[in-house]
């Protein structure tokens, strides 16, 4: 699990996301828009849809852990490619294939830690698994200031591939397959039948799932950006994006905890909300405490959030794991690929990223109603399971 959680570290937690504190930095140097930022980040996104679903409609059989190592050293590689050009359009090559490693990563590491965990019966773990973006967010937040006052921002980047080579060798050993149990084995290692409820539940998580992906990305591409903004905070914006990873940290351990009791469904909708309001606070306090406050609840809610929906994916079809991952993932994908888009060009009219984070916000509480949609077909169905047990029970 550890070979895995570093994986992630480095594959989304600065792979992928280290873009969001070096955004301000690059363009201060290369004076470029925020229609080009946001249509930077859209590569990124346009490669983890790709990604995704190229590596959830594959069967790679024992194969997982081969391309996931490849996967991981390709998103390093990308990593240190960015600094070493200046061209918008290789810019926005580097961060596609990226964005390609990032999602085979993400799929691949996460098929094969949630196997073990399951096979181990220790599901509620998965939180320390997903902290690793949370790790990968803060050593950015921390190291790139840092970094580009000693290397300017292409050193950054070389200074961010540099590191990740370095702590990305235990994965690169550590990561490894695992035989599950057979199906006879134990009554509660068997799969359940999937039913129609399930396929439903299914779509309706990937919608929710879609509007997660539009509505969190706003502020997870142009966090420090607003930040930066702000003249409090215009001398120091990366420590938004600190916030934000500490807070990632423990969320997804947090949120394995409350689904226990509270079930998914329950939540989800906890969560999402939370996040809106994250989403939203910027925009109604325009200070540092709106920004820190507005940063925790993105990075304490948007990897826990993950957690259940991927979990909860798995749950339903636990013998295609990684392909159900790598459907969420892929309308995850499309809702990050429209956002920073719509979001770079209303902020570069607007002179503002206020209309964005408040469409944002709405895009969020319409994914609260779908998950409300998952729950009552959830009572539905167990309702419909005891009305059938009481008429079984009756005719013996």
């Amino acid at each position: 699990m550890f070979s895995g959680m570093v994986a992630l570290l480095i594959a989304m937690g600065i792979g992928r996301f280290a873009y969001t504190p070096l955004l301000p930095y690059m363009q201060q140097s290369q004076q470029f828009s925020e229609t080009m930022a946001g249509y930077l980040a859209s590569s990124n996104y346009l490669g983890y849809l790709l990604g995704a679903v190229f590596t959830g409609a594959i069967r790679w059989g024992n194969k997982r852990t081969l391309f996931c190592q490849i996967g991981l050293f390709a998103n390093i590689l990308t990593t240190g490619l960015m600094g070493s050009t200046a061209d918008e359009w290789l810019w926005w090559l580097w961060r596609f294939l990226s964005g390609i490693s990032s999602a085979m990563v993400l799929v691949l590491a996460s098929g094969i830690v949630l196997d073990q965990l399951a096979k181990y019966r220790r599901m509620s773990w998965a939180g320390f698994f997903y902290g690793g973006v949370g790790w990968g967010i803060f050593f950015s937040g921390l190291f790139v200031p840092y970094l580009v006052q000693w290397l300017d921002w292409d050193g950054a980047w070389f200074g961010l591939m540099i590191f990740s080579l370095l702590i990305g060798l235990p994965s690169f050993f550590g990561l490894r397959e695992t035989d599950l149990p057979n199906q006879s084995s134990t009554a509660e290692t068997s799969p359940r039948k999937i039913t129609h409820t399930d396929k439903k539940q299914l779509c309706w998580l990937m919608a929710a799932y879609g509007c997660e992906g539009l509505g969190y990305i706003v502020t997870g591409t142009f966090l420090v950006a607003i930040a930066a903004d702000i003249p409090t905070l215009a001398h120091h914006p990366t420590i938004s994006w600190i916030v934000a990873g500490l807070a990632a940290i423990p969320s997804c351990i947090i949120w394995a905890w409350i689904v226990k009791y509270w079930g998914y469904s329950i939540t989800l909708i906890l969560a999402y909300i939370l996040q809106a309001v994250g989403v939203l606070l910027p925009v109604i306090e325009t200070n540092e405490a709106g920004i820190y406050a507005g940063a925790f609840l993105f990075g304490g809610t948007f990897m826990g959030i993950t957690t259940l929906v991927t979990s909860m994916g798995r749950n339903m079809y636990p013998k295609q794991s990684s392909q159900v991952i790598g459907y969420l993932t892929a309308v995850y994908g499309i809702g990050q690929i429209l956002g920073p888009i719509g979001a770079g060009i209303l902020a570069e009219k607007t002179h503002s990223y206020a209309l964005s984070l408040v469409g944002a916000t709405g895009i969020l509480l319409l994914g609260v109603t779908f998950i409300f949609i998952i729950g009552l077909l959830q009572y539905m169905e167990r309702k419909r399971r005891y009305s059938h047990d009481l008429v079984s029970d009756k005719i013996n």
